[in-house]
């Protein structure tokens, strides 16, 4: 009779266990990787499992799961630039459908609520690129190619428009492109059923000079959007209308404590908590001095930011980072060490501990979860 129990608690056991999925996009021109790689995360412990090639590719650099789970975006540097199909297969692996050229230097990829449109942001051409898919996935035509205009102050970075990130808003209407070079989120209407984008009144929502936005995270609700400025170690909250689509500027703040030196230092990606209750940033130290870390604010109820936190990143270089499903755990990737690491949440608090779990994998700079 024990022995029996004994089954039934273990057996119940595991099929309480929660499996989260993951796939890494990396750089592998300059390191051992490979391609897209997939591994799984234990929602209640935060154990890593082993990472797999999911599809070997080329400098697959940034990924985005179209909303049903079924299929997957890779921008990469095939024939020039360009964006990659793959099918997700039962077991987590990538089938190759078909990839279209994108543009010079893509480097962050997109699917809207239908799944039938996907956009590139090209950094090197300062343009973003939109695409039709097919009911199987396949990418079947391009729909939009806008180059942007214009410049910002920093004489050596900002010289011309550089794309860095493209998003679409939950109402599946607008689509807001961030440019490090002008300093500018641009604001696009979408028509989802053609994919075609309209430049929007007004075009566009400023951050500081000089501050280079990079990547936006919108709050649950959407009434906020972040904007984190990669040259200016900052990030700028705004309000959001759903109904017009436009930004106002709240605040910006730093996303270093006073006194770190911030000279060779860039911020990388943010990510707003599941709750609504916290935004988080990961800083490079692109020069190597160790500055490599995490930052934490609270969300207030008028969406401005307290900050809460600033802490090692445990890799180096954290370039990617993502919270997994349960918004218990966050893991970010090292692109100078090759390896990625767990962070756990405080569920009250937001603050985030190291877990001690890691996992090599060449040149880490995306991670994104499976139903996520």
């Amino acid at each position: 009779m024990k022995s029996i129990l004994a089954l039934l608690l273990l057996v119940g056991l595991q099929a309480g266990a929660q499996t989260e999925r993951f796939y890494v996009g990396t750089y592998t021109d300059k390191s051992p990787s490979q391609g897209i790689y997939t591994g799984t995360l234990d929602a209640d412990t935060g154990k890593l499992g082993p990472l797999e090639l999911a599809a070997p590719a080329k400098n697959p650099s940034f990924l985005a799961l179209a909303p049903d789970g079924k299929f997957l975006y890779a921008v990469t540097a095939t024939n020039g630039g360009s964006v990659a199909a793959y099918r997700v297969e039962a077991d987590g692996r990538l089938t190759w459908l078909n990839d279209l050229p994108s543009g010079s230097g893509g480097c962050h990829v997109a699917v809207d609520a239908t799944g039938r449109n996907v956009f590139v942001a090209n950094y090197g051409g300062g343009s973003i690129t939109g695409f039709q898919t097919g009911t199987n996935g396949t990418l079947e035509k391009r729909t939009a190619l806008i180059p942007f205009t214009g410049n910002g102050p920093d004489s050596k970075r900002q010289t011309k428009p550089y794309a860095h990130s493209t998003y679409t808003d939950a109402g599946n209407r607008r689509l807001y492109a961030c440019d490090l070079g002008t300093d500018s989120v641009w604001l696009f209407d979408l028509d989802a059923p053609t994919g075609a984008l309209t430049p929007a009144n007004p075009p566009s929502a400023k951050v500081p000079p000089g501050s280079g936005p990079r990547h936006l995270a919108f709050s649950p609700g959407q009434s906020f959007a972040y904007v984190n400025g990669e040259m200016g170690m900052n990030v700028t909250a705004f309000s959001h209308d759903p109904k017009t689509g436009t930004l106002a500027a709240l605040q910006t703040v730093s996303t270093l404590p006073p006194d770190v030196d911030a000279n060779g230092m860039t911020t990388a990606e943010i990510s707003c908590h599941s709750s609504g209750k916290w935004l988080y940033v990961s800083n490079r130290d692109v020069v190597g001095h160790g500055r490599d870390s995490l930052t934490v604010y609270a969300i207030g109820a008028d969406g401005k930011l307290s900050w809460l936190q600033n802490v090692p990143a445990g890799v180096k270089v954290p370039r990617g980072f993502n919270i997994d499903p349960s918004g218990r755990w966050l893991i970010v990737g090292g692109q100078a060490d090759n390896q990625i690491t767990v962070h756990a949440i405080d569920a009250v608090t937001g603050r985030l501990s190291p877990t001690g779990q890691t996992v090599a994998v060449g040149a880490p700079v995306c991670v994104i979860f499976a139903g996520h």
